[in-house]
C-alpha cells in the first residue's frame, strides 16, 4: 500500500504572490497551444520544452516519436513534458546522479516552475519517488492542482515570477542556481577544473582587422618557412694575390 503524500507547509514565495506586473524582456516568455499562429510557432514551443526540462537537448537527446505525436495533435503538451521525464536522457542526467531529495528539487523547479517550500517538501516526495518509483512521481506531480491551474495541458512550465518590479536584480534562473550534478558526481566527475589562461586575448574591432589580399596576413606564413640564406665566405688576405686579381690595361705594342 503507497504511502500518502505528507502534508507540508508553503513559504513565502514571489509565485505566491498576486501583483500587476508590466511585461518586459526579463520577464519569462510563456509558449501555448492555445495561441499558436503558424508551424514555426510550434517549433518554438517545443524548443522551449527541451529548455525547460533538458536545459539544452543535442541531436541524440531528442525525442521524435514525442514531437511528431505533439505536431498531430495526439498529444498535449502536459503528455510532452510527461514524455521528456520519463525519457532515458532524464533519467540519466538527473536520477541516476543526484539523490531522491535532489532529484525531486529538480523535478518541482522545473514542472511547477518553483523552488521547494521546504525540507519536509522534499522529504514528501522522496517518498514518493521510493515507494511509486520515477513514472508515480511525475504523474502525481503533474496531476497536482497547482501545475493544472498554473500551466494546465496546453503550456509549458516556465520560472514563475523570477523578477519583481521593486527589485533590482530578480532570482537567478534554475539552470544557473541549481547545477545538474550534485557536489558528491562534480567531485567524481573533476569538475569544476581551474584553467589558467597564459595567453592574453585581445579583441581587434572589424574596421581594423586585415582584408583579404593583405599582406598582414601572409605574415605568419612567411614567418613560419624560416628561410636562411648562404653565409658569407670568410677568405684571409693573406692568401689573396694582389697581382693576379688586380685588372690592369695592356698597351698594344708594349711588352
Amino acid at each position: 500500500m503507497p504511502l500518502p503524500l505528507l502534508t507540508y507547509d508553503p513559504s513565502s514565495q514571489n509565485q505566491r504572490v498576486e501583483a500587476y506586473e508590466v511585461p518586459g524582456d526579463e520577464q519569462a516568455r510563456i509558449f501555448s497551444t492555445d495561441n499558436l499562429l503558424s508551424p514555426s510557432d510550434l517549433g518554438n514551443l517545443i524548443e522551449a520544452a527541451y529548455r525547460q526540462i533538458f536545459f539544452h537537448a543535442f541531436a541524440a537527446d531528442r525525442e521524435p516519436f514525442l514531437e511528431s505525436q505533439l505536431r498531430n495533435g495526439q498529444i498535449t503538451v502536459r503528455d510532452f513534458i510527461r514524455g521528456l521525464l520519463l525519457s532515458n536522457t532524464f533519467k540519466k542526467s538527473f536520477y541516476d546522479l543526484n539523490s531522491n531529495y535532489r532529484f525531486v528539487e529538480h523535478c518541482v523547479q522545473k514542472v511547477l516552475g518553483r523552488d521547494v517550500y521546504n525540507e519536509r517538501e522534499k522529504i514528501a516526495w522522496s517518498i514518493v519517488v521510493a515507494t511509486k518509483g520515477i513514472k508515480g512521481f511525475v504523474d502525481e506531480l503533474l496531476n497536482t492542482e497547482e501545475y493544472l491551474s498554473n500551466f494546465g495541458y496546453s503550456t509549458v512550465p516556465y520560472q514563475r515570477r523570477r523578477v519583481l518590479p521593486s527589485r533590482a536584480e530578480g532570482e537567478l534562473p534554475f539552470n544557473i542556481k541549481s547545477p545538474r550534478y550534485d557536489a558528491y558526481h562534480r567531485a567524481k566527475l573533476g569538475f569544476p577544473q581551474i584553467i589558467w589562461q597564459v595567453e592574453v586575448r585581445r579583441y581587434t574591432p572589424q574596421d581594423q582587422k586585415p582584408k583579404a589580399g593583405d599582406p598582414a596576413l601572409f605574415l605568419g606564413m612567411a614567418q613560419d618557412i624560416n628561410a636562411t640564406g648562404n653565409l658569407p665566405q670568410r677568405i684571409s688576405p693573406y692568401n689573396i694575390d694582389i697581382e693576379k686579381s688586380v685588372p690592369y690595361r695592356q698597351l698594344s705594342g708594349v711588352k
